[in-house]
């Protein structure tokens, strides 16, 4: 026997939460189904350094901003749990936990979500499980006989980790910067950080509020038909929260070329130099976690889906949000989900009956 909802929100994080509130005040029936056993969504498994970009004021949800942590400008990931669940409850959002969605169907003029729990069904879908549970690995040769750790972003917590080691760090974007640095502060790590391009540190000066600025009015010039400015990624790669500015004066934060294969006993550059490794942690980036919507068909290029803002293309029930640019300007952010939550529930109150 389903379960009858308007909509179902396959996610509970920050884009499932900014959905809900837009969906309420709506007066829309629906359903938050989240796969992890509390609230917080991804920020509960960051690592324990991780600093926002922003200060709390600039990093809120609709409705409801987040509260100052004290003694520190940019906010922590228990900090961010904390809001999230504060908001989960201060709205009264309708989120059961742990459900994990095996799979989205078509079911005639509804869409049948298939669960460990059940089965609901619905108008319409929003999905928001974001790409946090989809780790990339780049096919780098070798690294199937590196006999030393690999980990992955998602398997950070703190130097801690890897006293005594010589760590190996991949990757020149913002969590290959930070956990570089990280390890670089820590003593008694041989830390070294390779990038396949010469990393990008954003002025001291510009973090989350002016990228924000920078990405509504990129979005406000290509709407009014203006040549594209190229946002964000015109400006530099990586803001210098005050771990990554501490390393960098201190001359810790010195990348070196991408390695062209692992060893057994550590990575070899194309030049026949080589390095001793312990581990290696690879800040590689990750790929939308889409993998429930399977039995629709809608597959593009490197997992992507076609969208008109958040509704895809080829199922207008269905829309998808918080996965990046493609689902709405700055939508993987805090402060940025929160515009194309409420498009989304607005064109779904709109789907008829």
């Amino acid at each position: 026997m389903s379960r009858q909802t308007d909509v179902v929100v396959i996610g509970g994080g920050q884009a499932g939460l900014a959905a809900g509130y837009h969906l309420r005040r709506r007066n829309l029936d629906f359903t938050i189904l989240d796969a992890q056993d509390a609230p917080g969504g991804a920020w509960r498994h960051m690592w324990d350094s991780l600093r926002l970009f922003s200060p709390a004021a600039f990093s809120s949800l609709p409705g409801r901003p987040m509260p100052h942590q004290f003694g520190r400008e940019y906010p922590d990931a228990a900090h961010v749990v904390d809001y999230l669940t504060a908001y989960e409850h201060r709205y009264d959002l309708p989120v059961v936990r742990p459900v994990r969605v095996h799979g989205v169907h078509r079911d005639g003029a509804r869409l049948r979500v298939e669960t460990d729990a059940g089965t609901w069904s619905a108008r319409a879908v929003i999905s928001a499980t974001g790409t946090w549970w989809r780790p990339f690995l780049p096919a780098v040769p070798g690294r199937e006989v590196f006999t030393g750790r690999q980990v992955h972003t998602t398997g950070y917590r703190s130097p801690e980790q890897f006293a005594g080691q010589r760590v190996v760090v991949v990757g020149g974007g913002n969590s290959g910067a930070q956990i570089a640095s990280d390890l670089a502060l820590h003593g008694g790590i041989e830390m070294m950080w390779v990038t396949r391009r010469p990393p990008r540190l954003l002025p001291d000066h510009v973090d989350g509020r002016a990228l924000f600025d920078v990405a509504t009015a990129r979005r406000r010039a290509l709407e009014a038909g203006l040549p594209d400015s190229g946002g964000v990624a015109s400006l530099g790669d990586i803001v210098a929260v005050e771990p990554v500015r501490a390393a960098r004066d201190a001359g810790l934060l010195k990348a070196q070329p991408m390695f062209a294969r692992l060893t057994r006993e550590g990575v070899v550059w194309a030049d026949g130099t080589a390095a001793g490794a312990d581990a290696v942690i690879w800040c590689t980036g990750f790929r939308p976690a889409l993998s429930h919507l399977a039995p629709l068909g809608l597959r593009g290029r490197r997992g992507h889906l076609a969208t008109d803002g958040t509704r895809a293309v080829g199922e207008p029930r269905l829309h998808l949000l918080g996965y990046g640019d493609w689902t709405g300007p700055a939508s993987a952010t805090l402060i940025g989900v929160g515009r194309p939550a409420r498009d989304a529930a607005h064109r779904i109150r709109d789907l008829p009956a």
